[in-house]
């Protein structure tokens, strides 16, 4: 069965959008141009922290930037398992802030929408195995078999 033409316009709102705004926020944390990150770093997390708040961001930055590469391309289904954990993390960090409710919250919607991409691109690499097997065994079936 193949997979929806709508699903599949949305898997790939889904993946170019998370893909993006996680490899963006990777990158960001090496120029602060979208904000200050070291802001959004809990005061409690940064007790237990061997580094200070903007070391941690320079060392997170490129895992956000490999994690966001990996959506775009073929470890979708992998990636978009660890943005989502990464951002519900992220979600209870802003909350121990005392602040930041607002991105706390939008941070779990980002977090729910990367794990439907993750379950979008489990149903679809499905159904696109499907449609492929079942292809190939018309054309295997179809050769003449030879002769050893």
């Amino acid at each position: 069965m193949p997979f929806n033409k709508k699903l599949e316009s949305s898997w790939w709102a889904l993946r170019i959008g998370l893909g993006l705004a996680a490899s963006l926020a990777g990158l960001d944390k090496f120029f602060n141009l979208l904000t200050n990150w070291s802001l959004y770093l809990s005061p409690v997390a940064e007790r237990f922290l061997p580094v200070s708040g903007h070391t941690f961001m320079l060392m997170i930055g490129p895992i956000e930037i490999v994690v966001g590469l990996s959506i775009l391309t073929h470890w979708t289904r992998l990636g978009a398992y660890v943005l989502s954990a990464w951002l519900l993390a992220i979600s209870v960090n802003l909350v121990t802030t005392g602040g930041f409710y607002d991105l706390a919250v939008r941070d779990v919607e980002m977090a729910i929408a990367a794990y439907v991409l993750a379950n979008l691109t489990e149903v679809r690499d499905s159904a696109r195995g499907a449609s492929n097997s079942g292809t190939r065994s018309m054309h295997e079936s179809a050769r003449p078999v030879s002769a050893a």
